[in-house]
């Protein structure tokens, strides 16, 4: 997720014309070696939530970290320690910060498990998967750095023992998915699915895709366990581009996120939503316009010259500690999830994933669009996807519902991050009104 100090880098439909007016031109503003800007003074206070960083994209992501302890992946305790280490855009100071902790936190896991003490045993083993997903966030501008993937495998490890001990049934799955734009043609899909403890014989089920850099082991924290309470099945998985399936497969992303889907004989498939967040909130509508046995769509904050040129500035941002934080980070996980090291390549491949006028009039579902009041990520693609949504399908007016997440309430941020509360509810009594009308 990418915090920026007064908007975002967006998506373009035409490369081109986008690189040669507005982002070539703002790149070599940025990287002028004399250029300096102003911005006002730092103040935890000036932001409509409490900063915990003088860096804003540090800020957003602790924020991020923070909000899991709403649902059993952190405590407020442990990321408020976390913060006190992390050095403003010293990238290095996040791994310094964030992977004592998870190791203090797994050697109290493994202690409460010898002690036969399994509900500690898995509320711990879920932290330290969080904070090991930290230790490694900003970490990705070196792909040749171990610990890249060393950690990757010890969240994994973590989270895996932690499921092993709910009280839900889980169950890891891979798909065998086939694409040309792979390199064979062939990768896997994996996923989990939880099975609701309330839930007899077909059940309404929610599947959930992540975002830009989103994994599925915090889409449990931040809207799977909610699905839970509500008694409904919750499924997550990542595919090409998305965290493990980059580590393990290397394979960045591609534009056809439909051709894997599965079916179970304990799914209500007349019930059968899909939630894409961030980045998800472009994919799940593109997977939705190919498989209509998605019977709902909820897209959370979604994103609707010379290239020696552009590669040179950009490579330049991408290794100069004095540039924003933000900036410098949401490039290198852009190439990171692209599997690239040309930014040209990245930026126009990143526009063949859109919800483009085709992928609209496919879309005969009904769409939850929604945004945070005060997301700079998204600017205002949620309006744009609303728009076309109502415009570009039949009857998309009474098929498309938008709701906006509020600063005063605390949910204004991207994905209404640190409020998944509200969120949960908001999207939970709108399914629920879609189904009692059918």
């Amino acid at each position: 997720m990418f915090k920026t100090e007064s908007g975002s880098v967006g998506r373009t439909q035409s490369l081109a014309p986008q690189l040669d007016r507005v982002i070539l031109p703002s790149l070599k503003e940025l990287a002028a070696p004399n250029t300096t800007t102003t911005s006002p003074p730092y103040s935890p206070t000036n932001a409509p939530i409490f900063q915990l960083s003088s860096d804003s994209q540090f800020a957003f992501y602790l924020e991020e970290v923070l909000a899991l302890a709403n649902n059993d992946g952190a405590a407020t305790g442990e990321v408020l320690r976390i913060a006190t280490q992390m050095i403003p855009h010293d990238f290095e100071s996040t791994y310094n910060a964030f992977y004592p902790m998870a190791q203090g936190i797994y050697a109290q896991a493994e202690s409460a498990l010898a002690n036969n003490n399994p509900v500690s045993a898995k509320e711990a083993y879920l932290r330290a998967a969080s904070y090991y997903r930290g230790a490694d966030f900003f970490l990705i501008g070196n792909w040749s750095d171990p610990r890249v993937d060393s950690l990757w495998d010890q969240q994994l490890d973590a989270f895996n023992k932690a499921i092993a001990l709910m009280e839900v049934r889980v169950e890891n799955f891979t798909l065998q998915a086939h694409s040309p734009n792979v390199p064979g043609g062939k990768f896997e899909v994996i996923g989990r699915f939880y099975r609701s403890k309330n839930a007899v014989g077909k059940t309404p089920t929610v599947v959930v895709v992540n975002g830009y850099d989103g994994s599925q082991e915090e889409s449990y924290h931040t809207i799977g366990l909610e699905i839970l309470k509500h008694g409904y099945n919750f499924v997550s998985y990542e595919g090409p581009g998305q965290p493990t399936i980059r580590r393990n497969q290397n394979i960045g992303f591609i534009p056809d996120w439909y051709n894997y889907l599965s079916k179970r004989t304990d799914v209500d498939m007349t019930k059968l939503p899909m939630i894409g967040i961030s980045f998800g909130g472009t994919l799940a509508p593109v997977a939705a316009s190919k498989d209509h046995r998605f019977t709902e769509v909820v897209a959370l904050d979604g994103l609707n010259g010379s290239v020696n040129e552009f590669n040179a500035i950009v490579h330049d941002i991408q290794a100069n500690s004095t540039y924003p934080s933000n900036f410098r980070w949401f490039i290198d996980q852009s190439l990171y999830a692209f599997n690239t090291t040309s930014p040209y390549e990245w930026f126009g491949r990143l526009g063949n994933i859109t919800m483009g006028p085709e992928v609209v009039k496919n879309l005969t579902q009904p769409v939850f669009v929604a945004k945070g009041q005060d997301d700079t990520m998204s600017l205002n693609q949620p309006n744009l996807a609303y728009d076309s949504l109502v415009s570009g399908r039949p009857n998309g007016k009474s098929l498309t519902y938008f709701h906006e997440f509020n600063i005063s309430m605390g949910a204004g941020e991207h994905v209404a991050i640190g409020a998944e509360a509200q969120q949960a509810q908001a999207v939970m009594d709108w399914l629920k009104g879609v189904w009692e009308k059918a």
